[in-house]
């Protein structure tokens, strides 16, 4: 489970990305669909009132496109409750993906002070108590130092790939989104486009310009919502795969490093009863 500050302030989170998504997605739906209608005009000739009209209008039917029928509508939802989700869920991993999160410098600071004076067993009561990134895969190592070097590595490693894992995890719920969001498009694509032809077939004469200008909308609308899902999935999907790429990495170094000076310490005389007694004590 991703460690953010606390479970009340991620709830408290989520609220208001939820309502603050969802008036950004209007307000970005209205730009992308209002004409650019910047004319020449002067400051003293008033707009024509059919174009004025057509700017009124746009928005209303932007959505009556979005809502034109159950499927789209069904789409439509889908996507904009994904979209939340989605907004959610990048706040949360940026939050939690930070490498001076990963690594405390206050922490380092005061295990290496701790070793260096062969304080040993206070360093792993440090690393117990940490929760960190770096604490957990410390904490693993150290419990198996008494076994040797190499044993203590791979149990580092270890963590390091559980801890690792469980952030992926989180991360590839983008991955399923960015792939997600064309396939929904694509549902309202085919949905229109059926009721374009319906349209057409239907008509005894020429088909009705309206009825099918409202299917062929609903199909481009529904497509447009798709593709505007899956980009930001995909862009912010790579971003976290590499970031905790890095984060992984750093990790995995300093603690490889403040092991191994620790190992080296504890082989200088008079360190063996403290490291005796340090793997002696039960994990918690």
């Amino acid at each position: 489970m991703l460690s953010v500050a606390n479970g009340r302030f991620r709830s408290t989170l989520l609220s208001l990305m939820l309502g603050i998504f969802f008036f950004g997605f209007l307000a970005s739906m209205t730009v992308l669909i209002t004409p650019a209608t910047a004319s020449a005009q002067g400051e003293d000739d008033p707009a024509p009132a059919p174009k004025e009209k057509t700017k009124t209008n746009a928005i209303m039917h932007f959505f009556k496109a979005m809502f034109h029928d159950a499927i789209s509508m069904t789409v439509s939802f889908l996507i904009i409750a994904i979209s939340v989700g989605m907004v959610a869920l990048i706040i949360i991993l940026l939050l939690d993906l930070r490498l001076g999160d990963a690594i405390a410098p206050a922490f380092v600071e005061e295990f290496t002070e701790m070793v260096n004076k062969r304080q040993f067993k206070q360093a792993f009561d440090l690393c117990r108590a940490e929760t960190s990134f770096l604490g957990r895969v410390l904490t693993a190592g150290m419990g198996r130092l008494q076994y040797g070097i190499e044993d203590a590595r791979e149990a580092m490693a270890a963590t390091t790939d559980s801890v690792r894992s469980g952030k992926d995890a989180w991360i590839s719920y983008l991955g399923i989104v960015g792939t997600l969001g064309p396939l929904l498009g694509l549902v309202g694509t085919v949905s229109g486009m059926i009721g374009a032809f319906r349209t057409i077939g239907a008509a005894e004469g020429p088909p009705d310009a309206t009825a099918l200008a409202a299917e062929i909308s609903t199909a481009l609308v529904l497509t447009l919502l798709g593709v505007g899902l899956a980009v930001p999935a995909i862009f912010w999907f790579s971003f976290f795969r590499n970031r905790l790429t890095g984060i992984t990495v750093a990790v995995a170094n300093l603690a490889d490093d403040l092991l191994t000076q620790m190992y080296h310490n504890s082989k200088k005389p008079g360190a063996a009863s403290s490291t005796a007694t340090m793997a002696a004590e039960p994990r918690k």
